[in-house]
């Protein structure tokens, strides 16, 4: 699985160490097709999206929040009564000659736009619980994408092991020579072959550790074993998202912000009263007479009894408007920091690259040629130094590209840039 991760523009043909020139492949020849070369991280959060068992919560959450718009659509229920007067008198009276019956229709007129109010409200309720589940969601795809980080961090890890075990090998079979010829000690050889050892172990170490790290990758998604992903795209500097680019998060505030101005609404719809007509039919229970009977009421002292209802509303508004602006603040401040952070990083591979690793490559082929001319002038532990300091340079490299991939995860999170691989998730 291991792929080559960097490369050093500067090089010579004698001098290039077997890991830059591996790069330089990578570099000049195009990469195999995405069926050759694995899953891309857009294909990786893509299953990670569609295998989140919560979209099932948030389904649910919607249907809910569906069904209350539909009863906030329903207006107050008609109501029939019935009243029997005179069933028990203190003087002689007849029971059933002597009850008068009394069949009442009776309807509230909703006043002040309640119904309107009560489905707007249900409606904004519904906004607020799928910005919930949306921004649920992308934190489950960010926590996938750090381990995607992970995971290529972890292969770009085996080429620069499988680098030092090379050059453990070779100073060994050069220190060999030089005892052989009575130049250097016993006791350097038997060095060589313990750093051959340890390089061996690293580059094992290396190949588990990355493999590890996928499998934690593909349990994301459910997946049981190991997965091959395409570990090109940890050598690319991404383009970072405008300056101004929004904060995800701001949405449902938003959403939440709105919700509060329509519980406001309503309750102000509610202080309005809302008359009750009634009309009956009454029977007299001494012959058939009936007669015709038509009543009405009308709750007193609306707004003052939904007046700390409609105070209580226009306060969560206002702190759902602070909020907002506090979020936006946080937001901007963390987005600016991590793009400064990135172009940080940014230059200084960009120094790597152009300086650091090119003269660190140098270093190494005088030192060793120096070492193989058999003279004196240079010694095994300058030889193991100068090609520790080259490994230590890519290594720098590598955790470099870790923390610039780490930030974008997060600036993808806070501007909500995989937002798109949602709407599939949620049709399935």
């Amino acid at each position: 699985m291991a792929k080559a991760c960097f490369m050093s523009p500067y090089f010579r043909a004698r001098a290039v160490p077997r890991l830059t020139i591996m790069l330089l492949a990578s570099a000049l020849f195009p990469a195999p097709p995405l069926a050759a070369q694995g899953l891309t991280l857009a294909d990786a959060l893509s299953r990670v999206a569609q295998a989140d068992p919560g979209v099932a919560v948030t389904a649910a959450q919607h249907d809910a929040a569906s069904a209350a718009i539909k009863q906030a659509e329903v207006r107050p229920q008609d109501v029939v009564t019935v009243d029997l007067e005179d069933l028990a008198r203190t003087d002689p009276y007849t029971p059933i000659a002597s009850t008068q019956t009394t069949a009442w229709y009776e309807r509230t007129w909703e006043r002040g736009g309640k119904r309107e109010a009560r489905i707007g409200a249900a409606r904004l309720n519904r906004d607020v619980t799928e910005q919930r589940g949306r921004l649920r969601q992308l934190d489950i795809l960010a926590q996938a994408q750090t381990a995607w980080v992970e995971a290529l961090a972890a292969e770009a890890e085996i080429p620069v092991a499988l680098e030092r075990l090379t050059l453990a090998q070779r100073l060994e079979r050069e220190v060999a020579r030089r005892v052989a010829r009575a130049l250097d000690p016993l006791f350097a050889l038997e060095r060589a072959r313990t750093a051959v050892a340890q390089a061996r172990i690293a580059h094992e170490q290396a190949i588990e550790a990355a493999r590890i790290a996928r499998m934690s990758l593909a349990a994301w998604w459910g997946a049981q074993g190991d997965v091959e992903i395409d570990s090109s795209s940890f050598s690319r500097l991404a383009p970072d998202p405008a300056a101004d680019a929004q904060p995800i998060d701001v949405a449902l505030l938003d959403a939440e912000r709105d919700a509060a101005a329509a519980r406001a609404r309503l309750a102000e719809a509610n202080s309005a009263a809302d008359p009750v007509l009634r009309a009956g039919l009454r029977h007299y229970g001494q012959g058939n007479d009936v007669s015709i009977v038509v009543g009405g009421s009308i709750p007193l002292g609306g707004r003052r009894a939904q007046r700390g209802n409609v105070e209580q509303a226009q306060a969560e508004r206002r702190v759902a408007e602070a909020e907002i602006a506090v979020l936006r603040v946080q937001a901007t401040r963390d987005i600016n920091r991590l793009l400064a952070q990135r172009a940080t990083i940014v230059r200084e591979i960009n120094k790597i690259d152009n300086v650091v690793l090119p003269s660190a490559e140098r270093a190494v082929v005088l030192v060793r040629d120096g070492y193989n001319r058999g003279g004196t002038a240079f010694t095994f532990l300058e030889v193991t130094q100068a090609q520790e300091a080259m490994i230590n340079v890519y290594d720098r490299r590598i955790a470099l590209l870790k923390s610039y991939h780490l930030d974008g995860a997060r600036l993808d999170r806070l501007t909500g840039r995989h937002a798109s691989l949602l709407a599939s998730a949620e049709n399935r």
